[in-house]
This record gives structure tokens, C-alpha cells and sequence, in this order.
């Protein structure tokens, strides 16, 4: 990976301020698995740490402890006899950090911190101890943990009921790469590749620096798709089962939810999937299903109109999309699988970058110059209905409007093609058609904007007269900053 720090630049300044304050400092980094957690943290502060350990995946609490151990020799200097239990070994860390209390600062980096919590071990407890009677008093202490596993990160630590209560001074969740992130990604490891190629990359990697970072520059992306997930070693085809595995404690019912959504492109209701799913209405499935979203995996959504009761779910994982809907059930027989289809997936191409659109609404609002006004996110569907002149309307979906503070909507029509996205007059007139039937349907009395987010931009042909705003696949390239 680049020895810079790509984009995180919000989270690089929170991280050296919090570093410099005068006072005890708790910081919980977290995120999935391969975002790039450790490489943020590594490159802040490098040669700082006063003490730096990780754990291991699935370790035992024996093989934690000698490494915690290792790690504390090879701090201090000195041999140490293995501790048996974890209070023993935050005491003996605590003896040792003792010795730098006069240091203007104190950096304590433990990685992966839910591996050390293994069954049984009272590592929490221990943990909790180390911080709370001692750490926590010293104005110097840098304490940083880190953790790819979302649910032991959120629940046991910063939704701790007990001893942890409110002890994080400051969460950082970190997310995936954004366009503007991955092009600068890739350029700063040698691509010379365009814009529309950044999101033909994204389409099937998401923003996961990790993923991106086994890209080969003198492949092209079809190549590189080829290698990562459909050839004989392909590194990205086993990455699924293991990326659940090491998010959920309990992977099962979260890659079951995951897999059914993967079949409704649309999103399902709490109540379709459970009805789908044959699982228990409970107190679990709905931390699945909060877990999910705050991984990024599922987007929680309101029809236009709807309450809380009607919020439908949606898989926009850009990695698990493409896998499910492609390598899943590959059966090896092409090795250039991706670059053999490349005339057959504008379908799947216009889906994922409708998914990159939800992706990026705070580039679309700047686009259409009203990120500083307050707007709701949704959709709106309808059945065939017959209105009060008798007049026949057909169903219709629109599956992103802008409800916003002004008293406008705007809504919104993606296409990815190649080359100006030419509105015919029979377009142009349906447009105009599910536009009047969201007005009966809905009984709006805001004014509604047609929207066009394209990839190369509309033709100004007469068609072009019937919308009121175009987004394209550049704005969507536009820093968040």
C-alpha cells in the first residue's frame, strides 16, 4: 500500500489534536475489515507508541497473553514472566508505563481489541480496571483501540452498560473510500485510468482501500476483475465468508439477511424479510439489521410519505453485490469471466451506479446547489391506478427524490451509458407521466424538479427541456471537504 495517507483527512486532524489535548484521551477506531483502520493509525503516529499490541483472530487466551507478553519485553526491555490472567498483565503494563509518566505524552495502541475478549477470559473486565483506575488520571494518555469487529465495537465497548459507560472520549468510525478517495488512490499507485473507469472499479470493489491496493496498474479493469475474483487462486472470492466471520460474532443470520436483501434490488420491509427469512420477530434480528447499517452494508430507508413502521432495507455493498451476484455461483470455468462479459452488463452497470448515487448524495446536493438545505432521502412506488377523470396511470418506481426543506423535490433518473444520454420524446413524455402520477398519488403540493444524474451528460436536444437539473458522473468526483 502507499506510504501516504489517502483522503481520512477529517480523522488524520481529530487524531493529532486529540493527541496534543491536555487532558486523558480514549479513542475507538472501528470499521469493517481491509478499510484501513490500522494503516490511518500507523501512519499518524509510526514510531510514537509507547506500547503496541494486536490480537489474534480466534487466539486462545493463553496465545493473547504471550503475545501480549512479547510486546511488553520488547517495549520495556526487560523480561517478564508470562501473566496468567489479564489483570495481571494491565498491572504489569501499568508498572511499565509507570516509568513514563513524566513523558509529555504516553501513546498506548492495542489493535483489534475484540480478539483479545475470548470466551471466559475477563479481558473486559480487566481492560475496563486498567483504564478506569489508573489510565484515565494521567493527562498524558493516549489510549487507542482499534477494532474490525462492529458488533463487539459497538455493543461491549461503546455501548457498554457497565464499567465503560461513556469512557470513550472519541469514536471514529471509518468508512469506505469515496470516488474522489479511490481515483486518488489509484493514481497515487501509478493508474492512468479515466474517471468512468474509477467507477467500473468501484462497481465491483466498493471504496475498501485494501481491495483496491491488489489492483495491478498494467491490467486493465476487466483484468484485474478477472484475476481478483474469477481466477483458479482468486484472493477476493474467499474474502466474503471470512469478511462476515470476522465483522459478526455470529455470521449466519447476518449473511442470510445480507442474501436475501441480494435478490430484491429494491429492498425488502422488516416484516418481507423476516417472512422470507423464517426467523423470529426479536430483539436480535433487529441488532442484525442496525448492525448491517452501520457497516455499511444496508441502506435504512422511508418510501416518500411513510413512517418508521414502513423503513425498507436495502443491500448497497458495492464488493457483496457483485460477489452475490457473480462469483457466488461461479463454477471456474473462465478465467477471464469479467472481460468475456463486458457487452452484456449494462444492466447490472446501470443498478450499481445507481447504488454509487446513493452513495454520493452529498455530491449530488452540491451539484444541484442545495447541500446547505435540509432534504430527506427516499422512494416512491405505485400499482397501476385509475384516477378521478378515469384516466388509466401505470405503476411506476423512482428510486431516489430529494424531499427538500424548500418546498421542491426533486426527482431523480440515473443512467450509465456510454457517450450523452439522448431523451427521446416518448421518454421525455413518460417522465412527465410519472411525475403527475407522484403528485395525485402522493398529494404534494411542492414543486417537482426532474433530475438526470447521467454519466456523460444529456444531449440538449428537445427532450432536454422537459428536466429541470442534470447531475453527471464527474460531480460525483467532488470532494466532501
Amino acid at each position: 500500500m502507499a506510504n501516504t495517507i489517502i483522503g481520512r483527512k477529517k480523522e488524520s486532524i481529530l487524531l493529532n489534536e486529540l493527541y496534543i489535548s491536555n487532558k486523558a484521551e480514549f479513542i475507538a477506531v472501528y470499521g469493517r475489515r481491509r478499510i484501513g483502520k490500522t494503516f490511518l493509525i500507523d501512519k499518524t503516529f509510526g514510531e510514537k507508541y509507547d506500547f503496541y499490541m494486536t490480537g489474534i483472530y480466534e487466539g486462545t487466551r493463553a496465545e493473547q497473553l504471550t503475545n501480549f507478553t512479547y510486546q511488553l519485553e520488547r517495549y520495556s526491555g526487560k523480561k517478564i514472566k508470562q501473566p496468567k490472567t489479564w489483570i495481571d498483565a494491565f498491572f504489569r503494563l501499568q508498572d511499565f508505563l509507570e516509568t513514563k509518566r513524566k513523558q509529555k505524552r504516553i501513546l498506548v495502541f492495542i489493535d483489534e481489541l475484540p480478539w483479545l475478549d475470548t470466551p471466559r477470559s475477563r479481558f473486559l473486565k480487566a481492560f475496563e480496571l486498567f483504564w478506569n483506575e489508573w489510565a484515565s488520571k494521567l493527562d498524558n494518555m493516549k489510549l487507542i483501540v482499534c477494532g474490525s469487529a462492529t458488533t463487539w465495537m459497538t455493543s461491549k465497548l461503546l455501548g457498554n452498560k457497565g464499567g465503560l459507560h461513556n469512557r470513550v472520549t472519541q469514536p471514529i468510525y471509518l468508512r469506505p473510500f469515496n470516488l474522489h478517495e479511490t481515483e486518488l488512490f489509484l493514481k497515487s499507485r501509478g493508474f492512468a485510468v479515466s474517471r468512468r473507469q474509477v467507477a467500473e472499479a468501484y462497481m465491483s470493489l466498493g471504496g475498501t482501500p485494501y481491495y483496491l491496493d491488489m489492483m495491478r496498474k498494467s491490467d486493465s479493469i476487466a483484468q484485474n476483475i478477472d484475476r481478483l475474483f474469477f481466477s483458479k487462486e482468486a484472493p477476493l472470492k474467499t474474502e466474503y465468508s471470512f469478511l462476515f466471520k470476522s465483522l459478526f460474532k455470529e455470521s449466519t443470520l447476518y449473511r442470510r439477511v445480507v442474501e436475501t436483501l441480494s435478490k430484491k434490488m429494491k429492498g425488502m420491509t422488516r416484516q418481507e424479510l423476516l417472512s422470507e427469512i423464517k426467523c423470529e420477530d426479536s430483539g436480535y434480528f433487529s441488532d442484525v439489521l442496525t448492525d448491517l447499517c452501520n457497516c455499511d452494508f444496508v441502506r435504512r430507508y422511508t418510501a416518500f410519505g411513510k413512517t418508521e413502521r414502513d423503513m425498507m432495507y436495502q443491500l448497497t455493498d458495492l464488493y457483496t453485490l457483485f460477489y452475490l451476484r457473480f462469483v457466488k455461483s461461479y463454477n471456474g470455468g473462465d478465467e477471464h469471466y469479467w472481460s468475456h462479459r463486458q457487452t452484456d452488463i449494462t444492466s447490472w452497470q446501470g443498478y450499481a451506479f445507481e447504488q454509487i448515487c446513493l452513495h454520493h448524495i452529498q455530491q449530488i446536493k452540491r451539484k444541484l446547489g442545495i447541500n446547505g438545505i435540509l432534504s430527506n432521502v427516499c422512494t416512491y412506488s405505485w400499482l397501476p391506478f385509475t384516477d378521478k377523470n378515469e384516466k388509466q396511470h401505470r405503476g411506476g418506481q423512482i428510486d431516489l427524490i430529494l424531499d427538500r426543506g424548500d418546498k421542491t423535490i426533486n426527482l431523480c433518473e440515473m443512467k450509465f451509458v456510454s457517450g450523452t444520454y439522448s431523451i427521446s420524446s416518448d421518454y421525455a413524455s413518460y417522465m412527465q407521466s410519472r411525475a403527475e402520477s407522484f403528485r395525485m398519488l402522493s398529494e404534494t403540493d411542492k414543486s417537482i424538479h426532474l433530475t438526470m444524474i447521467t454519466s456523460e451528460g444529456v444531449e440538449h436536444n428537445e427532450g432536454w427541456q422537459s428536466i429541470q437539473s442534470e447531475v453527471v458522473l464527474e460531480d460525483l468526483f467532488q470532494d466532501e471537504e
